[in-house]
């Protein structure tokens, strides 16, 4: 990941944030009811970042996949989801289970 574009994703984001809290903070409504104010600039915010920062957010992605990548290379292969652990651990404990129906100790009782 370019650290250059995280960086400039996050002082955009920033500054999405922070102009317009600090023009609503020149309006003397806001100055006693900053609550609303704080709502509105991250309402604002939001509404911006989605808007103009698309192709900033794309490059902080594709940064963080491609590292991701490099990683997972580096480590030696794929790795295997929570789902497909778990369906291992689960047919292990079948085979268990229908290989030996007592495993601890005498035969049940008929």
């Amino acid at each position: 990941m370019k650290t250059r574009s995280a960086i400039v994703y996050s002082v955009l984001r920033l500054l999405a944030f922070l102009v317009p809290l600090g023009i609503m903070m020149l309006f003397p409504i806001f100055r006693d009811m900053y609550w609303i104010a704080l709502i509105f600039a991250a309402l604002i915010g939001i509404s911006l970042s989605i808007i103009f920062l698309r192709r900033p957010l794309d490059e902080v992605s594709a940064g963080l996949q491609e590292r991701r990548e490099r990683r997972l290379a580096r480590e030696g292969g794929e790795r295997r989801t929570a789902a497909q652990q778990d369906a291992e651990i689960e047919d292990a404990a079948n085979e268990v289970a229908h290989a030996d129906p007592a495993p601890f100790g005498d035969e049940p009782e008929r």
